[in-house]
């Protein structure tokens, strides 16, 4: 039985219990204790044993979901899985975020938090076995009122049926019997030749009340006597107040406060919309270092191109690199540079808190339900267990809502405030006071045969790690203070472990060298360096950055060699199937190697990111004053088990728009310390009519499923950046693609 589901303490059996409402629920832990029977406001009755599964008195199931609802899907996902264990009808099951507690914690990363597609893949048998014990309880609760052998009864759409006799009692006829019975240990799981939801597509929990705007977004909260603040960061990386003229401001209509808080001036009104004008009218002066004011996108560009030139730390050293180059008949080299890139939510950073009677609740759009429980005791100075995280509908993350700074500063003011605070980024302050996804310098070389045969692969980046940064929010969280904490550029000699995230050169460099490809002799170098831009996850973290080089260094060394990307790949895959099954499958439902229409080409790449492979065709043609048009984009997926291939072929698709951006659009350059980009006009997203054809095809799989959420970001760049080369005979070495740089 999985840890997370025996391991339930006391005192979180007394919180879900106050928190379930109406119905049995079930979940973590049901041998902790036998089902109990509680009411609710003396009129309807509630069976709690424990955490993840609700009967209602209405028929209706009720999920609990331990991850954020950020688009990818989770809460539909989590409901059909229980939908399918459990026996009910899909229209009778729904889906509510879980409260924060340790209880819900990801087992990926430690604390209670969504990233890394981890989602499906740590609930799949966590939710497998509750919805089954629930089944096999209700079983034997129909057996024990009708005096029959439980063998005799089977669950069949939301009842449970006397097979014998065809007598039949709904679910909800039987929760004061199921109270009394010990909830089934071990139970038995279907098989997938019995499922019936696992792999259809059921439609989404979620549309409806968006597509009619009930859905509540963190902009959307309201809390009784709520002012609405917005921030003003220092312009320049570093910077701190020095001082404040907000005499106009403080004249302008509904607005209540201006005043300094850690992270820069706070602007408080009675609305956004005066909040946001206010700010325009305060004159704040700076403080910054005068090294960060030299700051630009060039100086660290050629700091990195020197740094390059020295020996890195030998993350990866296989067979005899040194030798194969000194044999080698030719060898291919290149650099390789990507931009800082911003995460562009549509909706921008906020969070509502309110703290009263020594608790603070926090209404917030986040991913990071433990650190944003962690940061907040500490800066309302609370025990965690007074920190109630009410997680709302997210307008977008990527990664960066799995950063805490917006909630701190939320926190902060409503301390001071002592009332209701909403805190709103304006778009310029969210982009230009991004985490962004690093900044990278790579240089790769290969050496082949006389033949063509790679013989060895040698790859050296530098560049910040945001692995770092991921360690550095989650270290309050689960880490004791008196732990060393990582410092900057990796000085720190603690490994900090935190799941499959630990703070290693080894993470910030997965995927760099090579991916499943077989060559003998490999040698990976990372030079951590951190100019002092700040950073975080990205949508795919380091395989963005590491595929566009990988898989684009692969193409340049198959022109070198005489040989077809596609044949290359496929027979350098000879050790792993999951990425040669998914490189035919792609390559096949292009037609590659067919004739295309006249100034259209073709690019192919492939990635795995943890466990999930992929690859990509895509199919682009170049104008005549270099414009990259992307016409379709064919990708086939091996994610094990499919939920529901809609939302596969929606994330796959999410995925290539989001990548797309990065790779034809935008990018994040710093000037004088800052960021120059500040809002959709010199940060542009891609547009619909930018948008090409996309077909997703995956590989039928009974293996648990792995995570979807990234993986269609890595393989659009290379594949793109390929089919360009194709066009054009020039090398696409740096993103985003430039039309000067085509011509």
């Amino acid at each position: 039985m999985p840890e997370q589901i025996v391991d339930l303490q006391r005192r979180y059996f007394l919180k879900v219990s106050a928190l379930a409402g109406v119905g049995l629920l079930v979940g973590c832990g049901w041998g902790a204790g036998a089902p109990s029977l509680s009411k609710a406001g003396n009129k309807r009755q509630a069976l709690v044993p424990n955490a993840w599964i609700r009967i209602g008195e209405d028929d209706l199931v009720t999920v609990m979901v331990k991850h954020s609802e950020m688009g990818q899907g989770i809460t539909t996902a989590s409901a059909m899985i229980v939908a399918e264990e459990l026996e009910v009808d899909w229209q009778k099951v729904r889906a509510e975020i879980a409260p924060a507690d340790p209880a819900y914690k990801n087992p990926a990363m430690g604390i209670q938090a969504t990233g890394g597609s981890t989602g499906v893949h740590t609930s799949w048998e966590v939710l497998r076995q509750a919805a089954a014990a629930t089944r096999e309880l209700l079983v034997a609760a129909a057996a024990s009122t009708w005096g029959v052998a439980a063998k005799e009864c089977r669950a069949v759409s939301g009842t449970i049926v006397h097979q014998p006799t065809s007598r039949s009692l709904r679910y909800r006829q039987l929760l004061e019997k199921a109270a009394t019975l010990p909830l089934p240990q071990n139970p038995a799981l279907k098989s997938h030749e019995q499922f019936k939801v696992i792999g259809k597509p059921f439609p989404r929990l979620d549309t409806r009340a968006k597509v009619y705007g009930f859905a509540e977004y963190g902009t959307d909260v309201r809390v009784p006597g709520m002012l609405t603040a917005t921030v003003i960061h220092p312009p320049v990386l570093g910077g701190r107040v020095k001082s404040i003229d907000a005499s106009e401001a403080l004249k302008m209509p509904g607005v209540r406060h201006v005043l300094p808080i850690t992270a820069g001036v706070a602007v408080v009104a009675d609305d956004f919309w005066r909040a946001s004008k206010a700010a325009e009218a305060v004159k704040v002066s700076w403080d910054a270092p005068e090294e960060n004011l030299r700051l630009s996108t060039e100086r660290i560009r050629a700091h990195w191109a020197d740094l390059a030139k020295t020996e890195g730390k030998r993350v990866r050293d296989q067979g005899s690199v040194d030798s194969a180059f000194a044999a080698a008949a030719k060898i291919v080299e290149a650099v390789y540079e990507l931009p800082f890139q911003a995460h562009g939510c549509p909706e921008p950073m906020n969070c509502t808190v309110q703290i009263h009677d020594g608790v603070c609740d926090i209404w917030v759009p986040t991913q990071n339900q433990g650190s944003t429980q962690a940061i907040a005791a500490k800066v309302a100075g609370l025990g965690v267990d007074a920190v109630r995280v009410h997680t709302t509908f997210l307008g977008g993350g990527f990664g960066r809502r799995f950063s805490v700074d917006f909630v701190a500063e939320a926190v902060e003011l409503a301390k001071q405030m002592k009332a209701p605070v909403k805190v709103i980024w304006s778009r310029e302050e969210d982009i230009r006071n991004d985490h962004f996804r690093p900044a990278s310098y790579q240089a790769v070389r290969a050496a082949l045969a006389a033949d063509g045969a790679i013989k060895a692969f040698w790859h050296r980046l530098v560049g910040p790690n945001e692995v770092d940064s991921i360690v550095e929010i989650l270290v309050p969280a689960i880490i004791p203070d008196w732990v060393p904490r990582p410092i900057k550029n990796g000085a720190s000699k603690a490994v900090i472990p935190v799941g499959k995230y630990a703070m290693s050169a080894k993470y910030a460099t997965t995927h760099a060298g090579t991916v499943g490809y077989a060559i003998d002799n490999v040698r990976v170098e990372y030079i951590n360096d951190n100019p002092g831009v700040p950073v975080g996850p990205w949508r795919a973290v380091y395989n963005t950055r590491h595929a566009f080089v990988v898989e684009s260094f692969m193409d340049e060394i198959a022109a070198a060699s005489g040989k077809d990307p596609f044949q290359m790949r496929y027979d350098l895959l000879k050790n792993a199937p999951k990425l040669r099954t998914v490189l035919e499958l792609a390559a096949t439902k292009a037609g590659w190697g067919t004739r295309l229409p006249e100034g259209i080409h073709r690019g192919i790449a492939l990635d795995e990111f943890d466990g999930t492979s992929v690859a990509m065709v895509a199919e682009v043609s170049v104008n005549g004053k270099g414009v990259v048009k992307v016409h379709r984009i064919v990708a086939a997926v091996d994610c094990g088990t499919v939920i529901n291939p809609k939302i596969v072929e929606a994330q796959i698709s999410g995925g290539i728009a989001f990548g797309l951006t990065a790779t034809i659009k935008s990018a994040i350059t710093i000037k004088d310390g800052r960021a120059e980009q500040g809002n959709f006009h010199d940060f542009p997203l891609l547009r619909m009519n930018e948008m090409p054809e996309v077909e997703v095809y995956t590989v039928p799989s009974t293996a648990a499923p792995t995570g979807i959420g990234e993986i269609g970001v890595p393989p659009v760049a290379p594949a793109v950046a390929n089919a360009v080369a194709a066009a054009t005979g020039k090398r696409v070495r740096s993103l985003p693609i430039r039309p000067r740089d085509l011509i």
